[in-house]
């Protein structure tokens, strides 16, 4: 299957460690001297409705990418975004049980 890098940004990422959605490709990072793919990037989420900035890019390595479907990217990335090493769910907070998921 060929893919171009245009095809890429609408591809819903999850990661296989917990079956989280870490969102859609927005960018990626090329070796301009190797021609190769290096990583693929999730933008950062914004913080109550961008008010209070954004979450921490996501950057998944080329190695960590598991399978590139027709509509869906399956990475093995073990930290997940705001947390420590681990295979973990990020924690709720008191405005996302407000507001929800943005």
């Amino acid at each position: 299957m060929f893919c171009r890098i245009t095809d890429m940004h609408d591809k819903e990422v999850i990661n296989v460690c917990d079956g989280m959605r870490l969102g859609c490709v927005d960018d990626v990072e090329v070796d301009t001297c190797t021609a190769q793919l290096v990583s693929i990037v999730i933008y950062g989420r914004a913080k109550c409705m961008g008010i209070l900035g954004h979450e921490d890019d996501i950057v998944i390595g080329w190695k960590e990418i598991e399978v590139i479907g027709e509509h869906t990217i399956l990475v093995n990335h073990p930290v997940a975004p705001g947390l420590g090493p681990g295979c973990k769910r990020r924690k709720n907070s008191i405005l996302r049980g407000i507001f929800g998921n943005f």
